[in-house]
């Protein structure tokens, strides 16, 4: 395995309170030393950042990757390249894969498929249910003893509360993180879009705030009767910020995470015959978005993830409540987090946090800083850098974001994986 210097560039590792110039070196696919030359190192490989971030590679709390099962979507393959090239260097995989993560063999599988890829840091998250059905709980030990990082029910709902706390019950006991989306199905049933003005004049289904906030609320007080730890994923208003706020006031195991498309668009910008920006949850109000971001910045919401749903074009043909919910997103991850700091709504540090050391700690990862022998899992990025979104620098097979076309600064140019170099940004 080959030693690498890394000089020049401006290392920023928020958990380790470094933001200055200097050197990062690896050996052994490990961090060794940070700004001073071990004695006796020779590298086999030099990078020089001059003008570039070096910073922890990025954990993606939630990235579907259509394997198995849906591989006329993407492919592991496809979507670990785009992940490369956004500087994710970890990524977690939700249940509703097909089949669904509910046993080792398939949470075996897609290890083995990850290795074969030389992209091995991909967590499988096991289900909650069986066939994430909502009736009968999974086999969540042997799921955890197969590599499973924590379990979920993903978009799926739970037939009813007393599921949920035996859940929780079962995953305390065996230290497990239940990631939970909170949605109350009766309020949210086959609604596309934030119940408001937009929704309303459009005439498309709405999804009141209330769905998610009253689950949020009841998902709370479980937690407080079953002592689970508990990640609420993709959080998207302002009703489910203060719940979770409160929480946290008062001591809960809780964290949350928030897709970085909520923090940048709203049902203002929604295209009504636009299907790419039917998303679940839905585009929430100015309001929700602004709470949003305050949130992040206070740290009642913890990490952001890309919430990377690639699409097949059939997919999103059709009126706009009848296609698939979900963006491709992994590559307008780190474009769209630098824009959170252009508009002064976070520092950089705290932005490269949300997506490195707030997620490792929510998983428990030994990653996402640069801790002499951590993993050297290393992001190098241009902030200053623009593209345009096209066909020729798009590797995702989902080409269903509203950011087509559009021209966004900050590029990955080097991602490095556990000491190896899986991305490099080609000259143009």
């Amino acid at each position: 395995m080959k030693t690498i210097e890394i000089k020049n560039g401006r290392i920023i590792d928020h958990a380790n309170k470094i933001d200055q110039l200097g050197s990062l070196y690896i050996a052994r696919g490990k961090i060794i030393a940070l700004f001073n030359k071990p004695k006796g190192f020779k590298a086999d490989k030099i990078i020089n950042a001059k003008d570039y971030i070096v910073c922890p590679g990025f954990i993606d709390l939630s990235c579907r990757l259509r394997e198995p099962g849906q591989t006329q979507k993407a492919t592991i393959a496809s979507e670990t390249k785009a992940a490369a090239s956004a500087g994710v260097t970890s990524l977690c995989l939700p249940p509703d894969t097909q089949p669904v993560i509910d046993t080792p063999a398939v949470t075996e599988l897609i290890k083995d498929k990850a290795e074969k890829v030389n992209y091995p840091n991909i967590y499988p998250i096991g289900a909650l249910t069986q066939g994430l059905r909502g009736d009968k709980l999974s086999s969540m030990v042997a799921l955890k003893s197969a590599g499973c990082i924590a379990v979920s029910n993903a978009n799926a709902p739970l037939d009813n509360l007393v599921i949920l706390r035996r859940a929780m019950e079962y995953a305390a006991g065996h230290n497990l993180t239940i990631f939970y989306r909170p949605d109350e199905v009766s309020l949210s049933h086959n609604g596309c879009a934030h119940e408001g003005l937009m929704a309303t004049h459009y005439g498309l289904p709405g999804i009141p705030e209330a769905a998610e906030s009253i689950a949020v609320a009841q998902c709370l007080e479980l937690a407080e009767l079953t002592g689970c730890q508990i990640h609420f994923s993709q959080i998207s208003c302002k009703r489910s910020v203060i719940k979770i706020q409160q929480s946290k006031k008062y001591g809960l195991n809780v964290s949350a995470d928030v897709a970085i498309h909520q923090l940048h668009l709203s049902e203002n910008d929604i295209e009504p015959f636009n299907s790419f920006y039917h998303v679940l949850p839905p585009l929430r109000s100015k309001d929700d978005k602004k709470y949003l971001q305050e949130a992040l910045a206070n740290g009642t919401i913890n990490a952001i993830c890309s919430d990377h749903q690639p699409h097949d074009l059939d997919a999103k043909l059709g009126a706009f409540p009848e296609t698939e919910a979900g963006i491709s997103s992994l590559e307008t991850l780190l474009p769209l987090s630098l824009r959170l700091v252009e508009n002064h709504i976070l520092s950089l540090p705290h932005v490269l946090a949300s997506l490195s050391s707030e997620p490792a700690m929510i998983l428990g990862l030994k990653t996402g800083s640069f801790t002499i022998g951590y993993d050297a899992d290393v992001c190098i990025f241009d902030p200053q850098k623009k593209w345009k979104i096209n066909h020729k620098n798009w590797l995702s097979s989902g080409k269903n974001t509203p950011f087509w076309k559009h021209t966004l600064k900050g590029r990955v140019i080097h991602t490095l994986q556990k000491g190896n170099l899986i991305y490099t940004l080609e000259k143009t």
